[in-house]
């Protein structure tokens, strides 16, 4: 069967002429256009949020608060406001479902513009929105999720899992970057 196959793709290739190869080329998809002054692709605007050493510094601390409250094995997760993923941080030790779960509670926080535990406390009471955690499994609505802002704005979000006192240690690590926080 083998054979059939390679001498079947053969056959095929072989009735390719350099003229229909060139004509597949061309309906290839066109590649991004790059800037000729300097052969680079235009830059994307950055979303806002904390320095990567700001999240760094931020993960640590709260990995560290964890882990000397009772030896909790954590995932820290920090989301740009886009809710894209700059850094996720995981003790050593932390367990999978904890490092899937830093993520979506930073996500839920940044989406619903509040920690993930309010999101599970109104969850409790509005029906429609129980409804909508229950299908969406990336929704996570238990403590762990908080914001980043300057003064009013968000800027990202952190996200703690896999302990017993989520929420705590990423406020923790929080208060460690606060006051050098910077709107972008």
């Amino acid at each position: 069967m083998k054979a059939l196959k390679l001498t079947l793709i053969a056959s095929l290739l072989s009735g390719l002429s350099i003229t229909s190869l060139n004509l597949m080329a061309a309906d290839a998809p066109a590649k991004p256009d790059v800037n000729p002054a300097n052969n680079q692709r235009p830059q994307v605007p950055t979303a806002k949020g904390p320095s990567l050493e700001l999240a760094v510094e931020a993960a640590r601390v709260a990995i560290e608060t964890c882990a000397a409250d009772g030896g909790q094995k954590i995932a820290v997760s920090v989301v740009d406001s886009a809710g894209i993923l700059k850094l996720l941080l995981a003790a050593d030790g932390a367990s999978p479902r904890g490092v899937a779960s830093s993520t979506n509670k930073a996500i839920t926080a940044l989406n619903f513009k509040t920690t993930s535990s309010n999101v599970g406390e109104q969850a409790k009471t509005d029906k429609t929105l129980a409804d909508k955690i229950a299908a969406d499994t990336t929704i996570n609505a238990r403590p762990g999720g908080v914001l980043l802002k300057v003064g009013d704005e968000i800027i990202g979000a952190i996200g703690v899992g896999g302990g017993k006192t989520d929420e705590p240690c990423a406020l923790k690590g929080i208060e460690k970057i606060q006051s050098r926080l910077k709107a972008i």
